[in-house]
């Protein structure tokens, strides 16, 4: 009965929890600013409504399309066409715009995506809204880029622009790298060159050639039609939502007038090109792909010769406007774009000039130097499981150049974006060269590629993914034009491990039999036609008998299109050449075909040649083999992988590629310089011979682990003796929680996958050996041998064995948990050591572990831990002991050790297994493992399964630790059990939502009827509880009354 009693003041409190829960995210919807919905057409839509792009399988006028959705959609309602006014209407077009009621998104869309002349179906909308930071002439700076202080800018991602800062013309958007934070303080030349005069374009005016009739597209922020620097503007359009042609910023003037300017101060490069000024972002910096896909068109439609695109983004997976360059270069349109402000860190490509069929200008100053703020390759679509392409393609000058400003006079200029134009400005002057009537046989995007890589000078000091060919030379281009024949070529046309430091990293590792195979990707070019085919595979012809030692085998694109290709080169060097020290040279042939031009009556064949000079040593010794673990790796794109550190505000994505080569580039040449030798695993853990190596180091890994590779690394270090050195990031899901964004560019709530680090997935693998770590965000500065660190968004350890060696430090933890210690902290309570730094015996092998990797990435490194880095590896690979590490006050007399209810849990609100590549994934060792091992599941591998699934997926759990013995594997097999996250249920995971855990990106936004329903119902739930208790009590209450009544 009492029971009974209790459950309306249950019902009440639910009821009550629930309403302030609810009202907590009305507010989230509905605080802070006033969105409206604008169309591109500047008409205001209900806020009801989302925007989707619905691309088509045929070129239609958009009345067409409109008809064709209105005759075979058979749903009543919730969609409706969206008129888009603006000059790429008078012509056909591949895509429509719909606006789509959000309570009926996914039935609509289903229904659309079914219909048979119906590509996809992409969501697309823009929002207007107060400018970020913006204030008047010669107001507070707001730095470029997408990202500030943690929240995302309105539209596409793109970085930073690129703006002066003298002081006849100052801009609210400060010309600043986004990634590297480097400013440059605009230090003038005292008599600055005129850039045009650098590359001799005087040579070819005196020729006559001026750039008259080629058409050139701008696609940058418009220009003023009464501009005295231009005498041949045909065309401005305006694709924004802002109703102005004119240029409110600046930048694109300033571009224009360095491809076509005419003052004496500013001269640009091909003065009587016909300009044709497309304004594609607003006055705030801000395009949407939609805008870009119209203009594009446009672009089709109207025949132009060449393209400059002076600004980027890292979003190589945005397929509607990636797909949409390949037909603008399909289309025979030359596109030149700026590969990006955020040098100089490498993996920083910016997109579209990564794609091969572009054109992508790096930058360099007056000293033939790569400009710090150029941005560096390599392509990082091919990672984990390939290796990049070379970009840039070229460089050009890009520090202090001179252009025109918004009404009149000149200004100078730094950045990629400013380097784009000069090539584009070089690009157009070419093409004036070809007579018109040729132009179409001759130029393509191919063919000008060529002409410029092969003409390009190569500097001396950068590698080939810094300066790409090397700095454009305009009269050599001109000669290799002049007596042009089509044809196919490799770029880069030769690797030479001879030549440092040119061909890093190739240069700085020679090959040796038993290593993982080297991977070099390079680009075909087909000057014949848009589309080539490969006759027959790829062959090695070598010099002489030395290059018999060598096996490569090849990937490559059998179909060439549009205009590019690529070939791979996977190189091993054979057991029979273990002992072989010296150099191997020979070629890679090729032979590619077109079909026939207009004309001719046979195929256009051409072989192409790439040239190798490779170094060769004997096999080294175990102890200095260091494996790389790639494979682990997850960035953006696909998914919303945050950064590392979390003090960086204004670049939150993990897009670097997280590479030996990228942005852990500077550790490899340290690494190299200590006489280690470093291979890259792209593949899981069964597809290496723990035997041939000293250690595997993981670093800042994202991805899950297969229970074979679990297994497989237990018995490869406790038997095998394998060295195991771990860096590992912050891991805590209510911080992730809280820094989604929302993105209006793809109309979706971004939400990060993973931490830092994915902990969880690194504590199964540790689990054998008692090893943990915990989600404390740890940071602060230490020392060690007086070596000072800082410890930027590290964890802490939790778990570590009896008789293993650890470190501490007095660090503030700035996770949400960690709060309220801090407070007590700042009150006057000490701080207590967090464990950071563990070093252990298991059986034959040795581990390390550090719950930091920040020191070792060159991405927004405070400073560096190479020095503890090769300690480690001494230590994991030949047992070397450093007396400071291993003092006795370090060693552990007692087991470090959590229940499992304390360690890390993963988000159980993500579907993870779409950026995995181990959930639901086969095990199998890719071309970027031995040869012996492709397509198999690797050494000696007995499968149980063959895939993995969260939540309550098998791992291995060996109890509380693992001490120093060695441990026979016959007696003592890892006992498979089966284990939930906390909070794995279903009633977890919707409670998990009313306390903030956001869905995984992209999803739709709930939409604003449901919030303030539940509301409603939650309220009318706590008066009909609150009623009831008042009528129980009333009861009660008679009922005692009778009661006393009657005793009486």
């Amino acid at each position: 009965m009492a029971a009974r009693r209790r459950t309306p003041l249950k019902s009440s409190v639910f009821a009550a929890v629930m309403s302030i829960f609810l009202f907590r995210y009305f507010a989230l919807f509905t605080r802070k600013e006033t969105l409206s919905l604008v169309s591109e057409g500047g008409k205001n839509e209900t806020g009801r409504n989302n925007n989707y792009i619905v691309r088509f399988r045929e070129y239609r006028k958009a009345e067409d399309h409109r008809r064709y959705l209105e005759s075979e959609l058979v749903l009543g309602g919730g969609w409706e066409w969206i008129e888009r006014r603006n000059p790429a209407m008078k012509f056909a077009t591949d895509f429509g715009l719909v606006a789509v009621e959000a309570t009926v998104v996914e039935r609509v869309v289903a229904e659309i995506e079914k219909l048979e002349m119906v590509k996809d179906v992409n969501v697309d909308v823009s929002y207007k809204r107060e400018l970020l930071g913006v204030s008047g002439s010669g107001g507070g700076g707001r730095s470029g880029g997408s990202f500030s202080d943690g929240r995302k800018r309105p539209g596409k991602i793109f970085t930073s622009m690129s703006f002066s800062e003298d002081e006849e013309q100052r801009h609210d958007a400060v010309a600043e790298t986004s990634n590297s934070s480097i400013h440059w303080g605009r230090e003038l030349l005292a008599q600055k060159s005129q850039v045009t005069s650098l590359f001799g374009a005087n040579v070819l005016w005196s020729k006559g050639y001026t750039g008259a009739k080629v058409k050139m597209a701008i696609f940058d922020t418009g220009i003023r039609s009464d501009h005295p620097h231009f005498r041949n503007i045909k065309e401005r359009t305006n694709w924004t939502s802002e109703d102005t042609l004119n240029d409110n910023l600046g930048h694109g003037t300033f571009v224009a007038g360095v491809i076509a300017g005419q003052d004496d101060e500013c001269l640009g490069f091909a003065p009587d090109a016909e300009i044709y000024a497309f304004r594609v972002f607003t006055d705030a910096q801000v395009s949407y792909t939609s805008w870009f896909l119209d203009a594009f068109n446009y672009a089709i439609a109207t025949k132009m010769d060449v393209l400059n695109l002076s600004i980027g983004g890292p979003d190589f997976l945005d397929l509607p406007f990636v797909e949409k360059i390949w037909e603008i270069t399909a289309n025979n349109i030359i596109m030149v774009s700026a590969i990006g402000n955020d040098g100089p860190l490498y993996g920083t490509l910016n997109n579209p000039a990564d794609q091969s069929d572009v054109i992508g200008v790096g930058g360099i100053d007056y000293n033939d130097h790569i400009a710090p703020f150029s941005s560096r390759g390599m392509s990082t679509w091919e990672i984990p499981h390939g290796y990049g392409r070379v970009k840039p393609d070229v460089v050009a000058y890009g520090k202090d150049i001179m252009g025109s400003k918004i009404s009149s006079g000149c200004k100078s200029l730094s950045g990629t974006s400013v380097a784009s134009p000069v090539v584009a400005g070089v690009v157009c002057l070419l093409v004036s060269v070809i007579p018109e009537s040729d132009r179409k046989a001759i130029l393509n995007p191919a063919s000008m590629k060529q002409a410029l890589v092969e003409g390009a000078a190569k500097l001396s000091g950068p590698n080939l993914y810094e300066q790409g060919a090397g700095r454009v030379n305009l009269l050599e281009s001109y000669e290799i034009l002049k007596s042009y024949q089509p044809r196919a070529t490799i770029f880069p046309g030769i690797l030479d491990f001879s030549d440092c430091p040119y061909s890093w990293p190739f240069c700085r590792q020679p090959l040796y039999a038993g290593a993982m195979p080297v991977m070099f990707n390079a680009t075909i070019l087909n000057g014949m036609g848009v589309i080539g085919y490969v006759e027959s595979p790829p062959i090695w012809n070598p010099s002489d008998e030395n290059g018999n030692i060598l096996s490569i085998h090849f990937t490559y694109s059998e179909i060439i299109w549009p205009w590019t290709g690529y070939i791979a080169l996977h190189m091993q060097i054979k057991e029979e050449g273990a002992q072989f020290s010296g150099e191997i040279e020979g070629n890679v042939t090729l032979t590619i075909y077109s079909p026939p031009a207009p004309g001719e009556k046979t195929q256009r064949r051409s072989t192409c040649v790439l040239h190798l000079k490779l170094q060769v040593v004997p096999n080294p010794p175990r102890s200095k083999r260091i494996l790389w673990d790639q494979f682990h790796n997850i960035n953006y794109p696909p998914g919303y992988i945050p950064r590392d550190s979390l003090d960086v505000r204004n670049d939150i994505l993990d897009w670097h590629g997280d590479h030996l080569h990228t942005n852990f580039h500077i550790m490899f040449n340290m690494l190299r310089d200590a006489g280690y030798y470093v291979e890259t695993l792209g593949s899981p853990f069964t597809c290496f011979d723990a035997r041939h190596y000293g250690t595997l180091l993981l670093v800042d890994l994202e991805d899950e682990y297969f229970i074979e590779e679990i297994e497989k690394l237990r018995d490869d270090v406790i038997n095998n003796g394998l060295g195991l050195a771990v860096f590992a990031e912050w891991h805590n899901v209510d911080t992730m929680v809280k820094m989604r964004f929302f993105d209006d560019n793809t109309r979706s709530w971004w939400t990060p996958v993973t931490g830092g680090a994915n902990v969880p997935g690194l504590n199964d693998l540790l689990a054998p050996f008692g090893i943990a770590f915990g989600d404390k965000i740890l940071n602060g500065d230490f020392s060690i041998d007086g070596e000072q660190s800082r410890y930027a968004s590290g964890t802490d350890i939790v778990r570590f064995p009896l008789g293993g060696y650890v470190h501490g430090f007095p660090f503030l933890d700035s996770s949400e948990s960690g709060a309220t210690q801090n407070v007590l902290v700042n009150s006057g309570t000490g701080k207590a050591d967090s464990p950071i730094l563990g070093l252990v015996e298991a059986g034959k092998g040795r581990i390390a572990v550090y719950g930091d990797s920040n020191c070792l990435d060159s991405s927004h490194m405070v400073t560096n831990c190479y020095w503890l880095l090769k300690k480690l590896l001494d230590f994991t690979s030949a047992n070397a002991r450093d007396p400071l590490l291993f003092s006795q006050s370090s060693k552990q007399d007692i087991a470090i050790y959590v229940d499992d209810n304390q360690l890390p849990s993963r988000r159980t609100d993500v579907n993870f297994s779409s950026y995995s590549a181990v959930l639901g994934q086969d095990l199998i060792c890719r071309r970027d493992s031995r040869f012996e091992v492709w397509g198999t599941k690797g050494y000696n591998l007995h499968v149980r399964g063959r895939n993995r699934r969260l939540p309550g997926y098998p791992i291995i759990d060996l109890g509380r630790g693992l001490n120093s013995t060695t441990v026979d594997p016959s007696n003592k097999r890892p006992k498979v059990t089966e284990r939930r996250n906390k909070g794995d249920t279903q009633g977890n995971h919707l409670l998990g939502i009313l306390n903030g855990d956001e869905l995984d990106m992209p999803v739709l936004v709930t939409s604003h009827w449901l919030v303030p329903a539940a509301i409603a119902i939650t309220g009318v739930l706590l008066f009909l509880s609150i009623w009831r208790i008042r009528q129980r009590r009333r009861r009660r209450k008679r009922g005692s009354g009778s009661g006393r009544l009657g005793n009486l």
